[in-house]
């Protein structure tokens, strides 16, 4: 939802002569907001997805704005725009992912229990890490050097380190054993999804990261992550740059990748981003990142009412319904609009919507907007 050139969202309302929400915004660019417009030179500047991640989604990350704009003139055909893109996933059921490097001591554990992973990093790699736990600055780069040891590692040795690790974990859970310092149940399921891939290993450097419904994970420039299951909603700059070394058969880019991440071990309580509540609409609580870009509303409408106002804002905005049904009514609209789960409207700056809710219990929106 957006309007990105590789996926620009259709209109479809067939009395409007636009048929993409890129052509509507180029033909009324002050539906964006004033500042919006001129911040974002007539763009919408950000994308709005929802994802059902069954299997495991690559790990990556996203460039800053200066990396973004060297990989666009270098590669264009795997880094199509000169953008960067930071987001956010709002969990919409319990959501699974791996999300920045764990804290010292757990990778040092992993170090210690797991030979087949100490193996790819190799012992004076691992033994420098150790000796620079409390030291921010040289951590960052024994980290760096742990990591890119391992993504870079021959293929013979990883795939026979990866198959002897399966064999004894495996061996392992059959005898009842507790397998949770090897990180074992994660382990298996994701060489099960993608055998003989580097990216299994991740799983010792980086956190792993359950988030209940409503909660939320932002992943800023240069932050490793990957999906690994769960429904969400998810909203970014409007970029499509994605840098990958694992759990994918897309481009890999693993040089690219070991040199611009953030090396800074942080606790998973560090990587959810909290929601506020809205003082001026009860309603609404508010996931706010630290970039311009983009911000997202959670909506949520209590059974007991039967009317809501959507407010206008200075900004564009993207609705979309998640749970709940009902009229929708705007000036701006051609007709009434009948929102049900999956609905999704374009509301341009300074347009208000008025819902006539019609389902008894209430209803769940997400709205995408650019709060300047």
């Amino acid at each position: 939802m957006g309007a990105h050139p590789k996926g620009d969202a259709l209109i479809k309302d067939n009395r409007i002569s636009q048929r993409t929400l890129g052509q509507w915004i180029a033909d009324f660019p002050g539906c964006l907001g004033s500042k919006v417009k001129d911040t974002f030179h007539g763009q919408l500047p950000f994308l709005f997805k929802v994802l059902s991640v069954n299997t495991a989604l690559s790990i990556q990350a996203h460039p800053n704005r200066e990396l973004a704009a060297r990989l666009h003139a270098q590669f264009p055909e795997h880094y199509p725009d000169n953008n960067h893109k930071p987001e956010m996933a709002i969990a919409l059921t319990q959501f699974e992912g791996l999300c920045g490097f764990r804290p010292m001591d757990e990778i040092l554990g992993f170090l210690k229990n797991v030979p087949e992973f100490r193996a790819l990093v190799g012992n004076e790699a691992a033994e420098e890490l150790q000796s620079a736990d409390g030291d921010p600055g040289r951590t960052s780069l024994a980290l760096k050097k742990c990591f890119t040891r391992m993504m870079n590692c021959e293929k013979k040795l990883f795939v026979d380190q990866l198959n002897m690790l399966v064999k004894r974990i495996s061996e392992e859970e059959a005898a009842g054993k507790d397998t949770s310092g090897s990180n074992g149940e994660l382990l298996l399921r994701l060489h099960s999804q993608y055998p003989g891939d580097i990216g299994c290993f991740s799983i010792y450097f980086l956190n792993r990261i359950v988030l209940q419904p409503g909660e939320a994970m932002f992943l800023g420039a240069n932050e490793p992550h990957a999906y690994l299951s769960g429904d969400c909603v998810e909203c970014m700059a409007c970029s499509d740059n994605t840098v990958r070394a694992g759990l994918t058969p897309k481009y890999i880019d693993v040089d690219t990748l070991c040199e611009m991440l953030n090396y800074s071990p942080a606790p998973v309580s560090a990587k959810i981003f909290p929601c506020i509540r809205d003082n001026a609409d009860p309603c609404v609580y508010l996931y706010d990142p630290p970039v311009p870009d983009f911000t997202v509303m959670r909506i949520q409408i209590p059974a007991s009412a039967q009317q809501y106002t959507v407010s206008a804002l200075d900004s564009a905005g993207i609705l979309l319904v998640i749970d709940g049904e009902a009229v929708a009514t705007s000036a701006a609209a051609l007709s009434d609009i009948t929102l049900t789960p999956g609905s999704v409207l374009f509301i341009s700056a300074n347009e208000s919507v008025s819902l006539e809710v019609t389902s008894s219990s209430g209803m769940t929106m997400f709205r995408a907007c650019c709060l300047l």
